[in-house]
């Protein structure tokens, strides 16, 4: 939990009443492993417009053990091994009828508008937990940091490939910090759509590392002129998706690889959230620029069956104990993991 805004200071582990089924689709689950994300950081230090109540508990993913159920439950039941999906929506309104649970105005993220996944129990509406799959046999089952690790970068991945730029078999994609777990879940996801990716990071070994999981090509943008590398690699045509959720320091480099009528789809903002364009070029290239965030629940069931299959699993860096949770989260503010960050509760 977290005492206030601030660094890792504020970070504390301590004791607080466990929460209770209160409503027919609430379940209580009990979880063993939960995943650390950038919003972690960005809560701990304060959104602009972010009221919490302190103490309060961080964290989006997490996975466990259903413990209690709420009368009208009947996807999940106690002894259920689950995962969760982070973004937790009312299920009546007229934008959660269509699928649009991200649109939803009672939309919340766990973790940063409501308790999260850092403490042995959550409670959770059972739209948003999905059974941890049995994998078929000679394949090692799924881990709890696995399923912890999973569902937030991976459903944000899958939204803004496939449902947001929609990429196409034979398409460039290039992708901004690989590293991290969005920008490396991008790969993944990008290349099961059968596309060429360009990869970056300042990181040797993680350009290596991405080369590993299928990365077509890798460049290091602190040495190399990432717009003059990929203009040769395209013969000056630019690549047809850009995945970014870096912000201001990469926006203007991406548009001038942009090829024409190509999209660029954004779900961060890491060095800033103000930048320009010229309205000129986005009409006269045809460009698409696309915000995206998180998914809805049929999404959610894309991906889960996915990972059914032995696809996607996440790349896990490191875990910690839980009262080890700051050295965690200042692992990941300095951008030094190559995938995903866990805690063990």
């Amino acid at each position: 939990m977290i005492r206030g805004h601030g660094d890792a200071a504020q970070l504390a582990v301590t004791d607080v009443p466990a929460p209770v089924v209160s409503r027919p689709s609430d379940v209580l689950v009990a979880l063993r492993a939960a995943a650390l994300n950038h919003l972690d950081l960005w809560t701990l230090r304060g959104l602009p417009g972010l009221a919490l109540s302190f103490p309060h508990i961080l964290g989006a993913d997490g996975a466990g053990v259903v413990a209690d159920v709420g009368s009208d439950v009947r996807r999940v039941r106690p002894g259920d091994r689950v995962m969760l999906n982070p973004g937790v929506s009312c299920y009546r309104c007229a934008d959660c009828a269509r699928g649009d649970h991200s649109l939803c105005e009672s939309y919340k993220l766990l973790g940063e508008h409501v308790p999260g996944t850092f403490a042995e129990y959550i409670v959770v509406p059972e739209q948003n937990l999905a059974a941890i799959p049995a994998l078929a046999e000679g394949m090692a089952p799924i881990s709890w940091a696995e399923a912890a690790a999973f569902s937030l970068v991976t459903l944000t991945a899958w939204r803004m490939l496939v449902t947001r730029a929609g990429v196409r078999p034979g398409e460039t994609v290039l992708i901004w910090g690989v590293g991290g777990g969005v920008s490396l879940t991008a790969l993944r996801v990008a290349k099961l759509c059968g596309a060429r990716v360009i990869v970056t990071s300042s990181s040797a070994a993680k350009l290596a590392a991405a080369r590993k999981l299928g990365a077509d090509v890798t460049i290091d943008h602190a040495t190399q002129d990432v717009v003059a590398e990929v203009r040769t690699l395209t013969a000056k045509r630019g690549v047809d998706v850009i995945v970014e959720n870096v912000g201001a320091v990469t926006w203007e480099r991406s548009l001038k690889m942009l090829a024409r009528r190509g999209r660029l789809v954004t779900c961060g903002a890491t060095t800033g959230p103000r930048v320009e364009l010229d309205v000129r070029r986005l009409f006269w290239y045809q460009w698409n620029i696309l915000g995206s965030t998180m998914g809805n629940a049929e999404e959610f069931g894309q991906i889960a069956a996915l990972l059914g299959q032995g696809q996607l699993r996440p790349v896990i860096d490191s875990t910690f104990p839980l009262d080890r949770g700051a050295e965690a989260l200042e692992r990941l503010g300095r951008a030094e993991q190559f995938g995903k960050i866990v805690l063990e509760l």
